[in-house]
């Protein structure tokens, strides 16, 4: 007996509908799994038989063909367990005949029955969902996660038996709900802030301006200065997630297993990879591509701790990423496209021994040390930092100061900048002044005859380039934006220049 039960499988970020197909007939006893199945759905069939008898139902020895339509489409993890059982089952008249047309079935199979929780699950229910699917069936682990998308009605699950007695209608399992305002509220609280460091009001002012534009940056300054832990609160300044942009965040999070307890990512991502971490671990990869950390910090912040200890090549790779926001990963596997619009922040030293201009300590390097440590560091890569902040050591009598402001002024007139950036943009595509194209420069970053001069003058004196003029001008625009100014004053330009430190060098 055929019977074609419907499930999920993932290609990216996108949820691709397949239809396991069951057929039961007699013969020469066998399982097969066709379909262009990967390692782990080939072995299903034991979990899958396995489950079925510790369920206390005899799997007889028949002939048992399992296809995965479209076949054209290779699958890959454990997801399809469930449909292969449920398809079995139907087709050994263990489960009554129903309307499976708009209902889905996701979950892996532990050989005692029980339902495990899978990876990827929102992704999956938002392209169920364009399927016109009504129902799935998921794991319960997995329920409140599926339940974010309200449209659908959620069923957790627990045990392959739960699920036959749910579809012979034996047993009632209510829909699972979840409170979207509950989850925000409890998952945005805060502990790290900008109060919390006493002095710095000149870095905490370039973070500020970075945050309001989205613009890379890099801190350099001698060891023990805090640029590790300002970078840490730049999230806490950045602006109020959109609701679209958690689900985003929240997709890419399910896909890489990074979820944990939360249902919804809340939070703008903070990721910081040890300085050995290889270019796969960068920008993703494997056999069938998973997303890296510049896909896990999207719509937040990938801070890179001592950038100049980075292997050069892996280091390199971000290039692309940084101009195109998205990064597409191409193995024999698959070709997958994943985003990566995020800020990159970087800290460094100065000098190999790290004291090069500290007060504290002099500097004990040679000069070829020096030009060999600061070599690590590309030219194009240096280019694409629009905000670079020389950092320096807090007095003693700064740090008995009293506490400075907290990371929630801040935010609000950060918040204030960028909503004027999204009006103005609104009708180009683009939400922030370091996303703006040459076109827009000329429109929105244009300045007036004194400013120019100024600007002329900077370029002859500190030999800038051509990407530094750019980067300057977009700078310049979002101090102005956070000054509420219409145009680009020539104290704007002023500031944004002096952000542009190691081009002096």
């Amino acid at each position: 007996m055929l019977s074609i039960i419907k499930s999920m499988s993932l290609q990216g970020l996108e949820g691709v509908l397949i239809n396991v197909e069951v057929d039961i007939s007699a013969g020469m006893p066998s399982w097969e799994v066709v379909g262009l199945p990967d390692a782990s759905i080939r072995e299903s069939k034991e979990r899958v038989r396995t489950a079925i008898k510790n369920c206390g139902i005899a799997v007889l020895s028949r002939k048992y063909i399992i296809n995965l339509s479209p076949a054209n489409l290779k699958k890959e993890g454990s997801m399809l367990d469930l449909a292969m059982a449920v398809g079995i089952l139907r087709s050994m008249d263990v489960i009554q005949e129903i309307n499976f047309e708009n209902m889905v079935f996701v979950g892996e199979l532990s050989l005692d029955g029980k339902i495990n929780k899978v990876n990827g699950m929102l992704p999956i229910c938002i392209e169920a969902l364009k399927y016109g699917i009504k129902r799935v069936i998921v794991p319960k682990e997995n329920a409140k996660e599926a339940a974010i998308v309200s449209e659908l009605e959620v069923i957790g699950v627990s045990h392959l038996e739960e699920v036959i007695q749910y579809l012979n209608e034996e047993i009632k399992i209510e829909k699972e709900k979840v409170n979207l305002e509950d989850i925000l509220k409890n998952n945005n609280s805060k502990q790290l802030d900008f109060i919390e460091v006493k002095g710095q009001e000149a870095i905490k002012r370039a973070l500020e301006i970075a945050a309001s534009g989205g613009h890379n940056c890099l801190m350099i300054g001698s060891p023990g200065s805090g640029k590790t832990m300002m970078a840490r609160r730049l999230p806490t300044i950045l602006p109020d997630l959109t609701f679209d942009e958690s689900l985003e965040i929240t997709k890419i999070h399910s896909i890489a297993g990074k979820l944990g307890e939360n249902t919804l990512v809340t939070q703008r991502p903070f990721r910081s990879p040890h300085h050995t971490i290889s270019a796969n671990g960068l920008i993703g990869g494997g056999k069938i591509p998973k997303p890296g950390e510049i896909s896990l910090s999207h719509y937040g912040v990938l801070f890179l701790d001592e950038l100049l200890e980075f292997n050069k090549n892996t280091l390199e790779v971000l290039r692309g990423p940084l101009e195109d926001r998205n990064v597409t990963i191409s193995r024999v596997g698959a070709s997958l496209t994943y985003p990566c619009n995020f800020m990159l922040v970087a800290s460094m030293n100065p000098c190999p021994c790290g004291y090069l201009g500290s007060k504290e300590k002099k500097c004990c390097c040679t000069q070829k040390q020096k030009e060999n440590y600061r070599a690590k560091l590309s030219g194009p890569l240096l280019d694409r930092f629009d905000i670079h902040i020389q950092v320096t050591g807090v007095d003693y009598k700064k740090l008995e100061t009293k506490k400075g402001e907290t990371s929630e002024d801040i935010r609000q007139r950060v918040n204030d900048a960028r909503n004027l950036q999204i009006g103005r943009y609104k009708e180009f595509g683009i939400f922030c002044n370091a996303e703006l194209t040459p076109k827009l420069m000329e429109k929105y970053c244009a300045l007036d005859k004194e400013s120019n001069e100024i600007l002329s003058q900077a370029f002859e004196k500190l030999n800038f380039s051509a990407r530094a003029y750019s980067k300057i001008l977009k700078v310049a625009r979002t101090i102005a934006d956070l000054d509420k100014s219409e145009n680009i004053q020539k104290i704007h330009l002023i500031e944004a220049i002096q952000y542009r430190s190691l081009d002096r060098i």
